[in-house]
């Protein structure tokens, strides 16, 4: 018996150390699908904005002439929103703060398009407009509630790879740390419409 006495401890040591890798491993590709999984809920509600104001601008159009400058920018905001695309195994600082500037610009041009339509008494009653208002609406509580679980997401996932001793195995294993959804600049301050 004695003699096998050291492959015995080998064979446990060597379990241990597998087990505490693959937990390390696991755990971190786990967490990192939960990031996937809310990032693409993100992308899901920004998709479902931008294509909720092709029917607002189109309803718009059809029921009003107004500022054709306010539906240009609409249309424009909606197109840049559109093109910036991120990975989201990946994703940095620099690439968030763009896709938030993108869609920060959706968000004024949907104000100043809904503020100009305050002068068409008609339009404000229509049904299809009204329905596309609480649409739009419930899609940026939607947009809010999305970001929110992605930070939520993220937290775990980077204490995970950043505590100790997971840190210094967790960029062996290529996990990197994730970025966070923060305000975009001037946040803090009211929307400004003008005309």
């Amino acid at each position: 018996m004695k003699r096998f006495l050291p492959w015995i401890i080998g064979a446990v040591v060597i379990f241990a150390l597998y087990s505490f890798f693959k937990g390390i491993n696991n755990t971190a590709v786990v967490l990192n699908q939960n990031v996937e999984q809310s990032w693409g809920d993100v992308q899901t509600a920004y998709q479902r904005r931008n294509d909720l104001i092709g029917n607002l601008v189109n309803t718009v159009k059809g029921a009003a002439e107004f500022e054709k400058s306010t539906l240009t920018a609409v249309i424009e905001a909606r197109s840049k929103a559109t093109s910036v695309r991120i990975d989201p195994t990946n994703i940095t600082a620099e690439q968030l703060q763009e896709f938030n500037k993108a869609q920060s610009g959706v968000s004024s041009s949907l104000s100043r398009l809904l503020v100009t339509v305050e002068a068409y008494p008609d339009l404000k009653a229509n049904q299809n407009f009204l329905k596309l208002q609480d649409e739009l609406a419930s899609t940026e509580n939607q947009i809010l509630t999305a970001r929110t679980r992605f930070n939520e997401a993220v937290k775990p996932y980077n204490s995970h790879i950043k505590t100790f001793p997971n840190s210094l195995f967790a960029g062996v294993f290529g996990f990197k740390e994730k970025v966070y959804f923060s305000a975009v600049d001037g946040a803090d301050r009211p929307v400004e419409v003008k005309f």
